[in-house]
């Protein structure tokens, strides 16, 4: 039977990976400098977002729709090149968007998502107290004030566009781009799923360019790969994404950033989180017929690997 891939290398699929997440990197970011000059936002002689008056609700609105394009356009496009180039056929369905064979990974991945909260939020507290060069924590602070200024928008219209452009275009594309193809790819080299798992997190955080949230985005990224591996669906671990960003988004929204900044998480409900979460993870294991065998260790389409891409 012929293979399913054209590209059967997993370091040729990194370097496609890699020069498809360079070039639309490129190319979504030079589109969006030339849009935001063209509308005249930009301020002569300031950096960061100083140079854009994020007082303005027009500015604010061209900025936030450009973030929401730019999920498209690195991250979901990267997955879509990825797969069109490394899959002979169904590329979309490959890259894992489609539904689970057990609906009970929906359940899970809700689970996890909500109940990974106070550990995820405690190790962004240990997360504070690691040094950081003072270029990295000025760019954190630029991000800050970009978020902020987003969840200023007020009503019911603001908070949706808001969980739209925050919290489900990232869901979606970040997971086709992380999950979907370099986690597949990080797995195929290491031959370990929990190794391809755990570098594919860490890739994830590091990409967000916002060091001091890297232990609880890591983490985070953890619980997905490991939804994605174990259900074999996109769809899982984007749910789980989405619910996790929507969250965020509307604490942010209800609450002001000093009463969140002095959020404490109590060491009981860490211990908790950790717990239930762990138990979550080995019953996840358990409804999953995923091994590394099973999926990489033949050419042909069978009846494991056409559930993971």
């Amino acid at each position: 039977m012929r293979t399913y891939l054209k590209i059967k290398s997993p370091w040729s699929q990194l370097s496609v990976f890699l020069l498809a997440y360079a070039g639309t990197m490129i190319l979504t970011s030079s589109v969006a400098m030339l849009i935001m000059m063209s509308k005249g936002v930009i301020i002569s002689g300031k950096r960061g977002m100083d140079a854009f008056d994020l007082n303005d609700p027009a500015v604010v609105s061209l900025l936030k729709w450009i973030q929401g394009a730019s999920s498209i356009g690195i991250y979901l496009l990267t997955g879509m090149i990825y797969a069109w180039f490394s899959f002979r056929h169904r590329p979309i369905w490959f890259l894992g968007f489609h539904k689970p064979e057990k609906t009970v990974f929906y359940a899970l991945a809700l689970g996890l998502a909500l109940l990974s909260f106070p550990l995820a939020g405690w190790l962004g507290e240990v997360n504070q107290h690691i040094p950081l060069p003072a270029s990295l924590i000025s760019a954190e602070k630029d991000a800050d004030k970009q978020v902020e200024a987003f969840m200023k928008a007020g009503g019911t219209t603001g908070v949706l566009s808001n969980l739209f452009v925050m919290a489900l275009l990232p869901a979606i594309c970040e997971e086709a781009c992380f999950r979907g193809s370099l986690q597949r790819i990080l797995i195929h080299l290491f031959k370990s799923p929990w190794l391809g798992i755990l570098v594919a997190a860490a890739l994830f955080s590091a990409f967000h360019f916002q060091f001091q949230g890297f232990l609880p985005r890591f983490f985070l990224g953890v619980v997905l790969g490991a939804l994605y591996w174990y259900s074999g669906s996109l769809w899982v671990s984007i749910l789980a994404h989405f619910v996790i960003n929507g969250v965020q988004v509307l604490v942010a929204s209800g609450y002001s950033k000093t009463a969140l900044e002095n959020a404490s998480i109590p060491v009981y409900m860490v211990i908790l989180s950790a717990v239930l979460t762990g138990f979550l993870l080995k019953k996840l294991a358990g409804e999953s017929w995923m091994t590394y065998a099973k999926v990489y260790e033949v050419d042909a389409v069978n009846e494991y690997n056409q559930f993971l891409s």
